[in-house]
């Protein structure tokens, strides 16, 4: 019988981490490694894919980095077919949060909202498909975790609009997906981070001019801090290992007790 530390050990196993190039794909890259999984590093961006890969394999782990954009169904096809060349997939961490232009409901343009939906949700389902699809193969069972957000189940505002309905499909589709999946053993699973730090809130925690936005943010967390990104891998391994064979379909917060808290709630009587 495993020991509960041989439970999160991921010796021989590939995970693949999209937004890989980011601050949380970048903390959750690194964590897996240390953990003995091999991790293929994915990003737009492949200067910041490379160097995480490259951060792996410093720390005497083993990584590879692939610059594309995930979002059409060709691009995914030939990423996936160049990673069976290296390794089987048996984990895979959507971890993509693009960038988004912000606009108030009523005046938001459509071509923002079709970019913003492939990038945040269309992505996600074709790296589940193919992953699960060589998992199914295989017949080894696996493990997707999709980032939704805390911003899939409620509203942030602040012209958030397609980015929450995104978020909101990542959760649905990974219900649906857990449920046509667990008979191959494959686990499938979401996270919903509150606000955690990257160069965007740092710049805006240094700028005075967005005092007011980061004030707002933190009383809406109530530990009264936003994530560090090194807070992720904790959660993300426990999705990824046999720690959590059992755990399938769920939406997790990992938000400092955002979700737990009514808008209204307040320690004043």
């Amino acid at each position: 019988m495993p020991t509960s530390i041989d439970l999160f050990n991921l010796t021989n196993r590939t995970a693949v981490i999209t937004g890989g190039g980011g601050s949380l794909g970048r903390a959750i890259s690194l964590g897996l490694s240390q953990a003995g999984a091999r991790v293929i590093v994915i990003d737009t961006n492949l200067e910041s894919a490379t160097r995480v890969a490259n951060e792996v394999n410093a720390q005497g782990g083993q990584g590879d980095a692939f610059g594309a954009d995930l979002s059409t169904e060709a691009v995914v096809e030939s990423i996936f077919a160049q990673i069976d060349e290296i390794s089987p997939v048996n984990i895979l961490i959507n971890a993509i949060s693009a960038p988004v232009n912000r606009y108030p409901p009523e005046e938001f343009p459509v071509e923002e909202w079709n970019a913003t939906i492939a990038a945040d949700l269309t992505s996600f389902f074709l790296t589940s498909r193919a992953a699960a699809q060589r998992m199914i193969k295989a017949g080894n069972g696996g493990s997707i975790i999709n980032f939704g957000s805390i911003a899939g189940v409620t509203a942030l505002g602040r012209g958030s609009l397609a980015y929450g309905a995104a978020k909101g499909g990542v959760i649905q589709m990974t219900r649906d997906c857990s449920f046509a999946w667990a008979e191959h053993n494959i686990r499938v699973n979401s996270i919903l981070p509150c606000q955690f730090i990257n160069q965007g809130w740092t710049n805006f925690m240094n700028d005075p001019a967005h005092a007011k936005l980061v004030t707002r943010v933190k009383s809406g967390i109530p530990m009264g801090r936003l994530g560090d990104p090194g807070e992720m891998v904790g959660p993300v391994l426990f999705l990824a290992s046999d720690a959590a064979s059992m755990v399938t379909g769920i939406a997790l917060p990992v938000d400092g007790g955002n979700l737990a808290m009514n808008p209204g709630g307040s320690l004043d009587w």
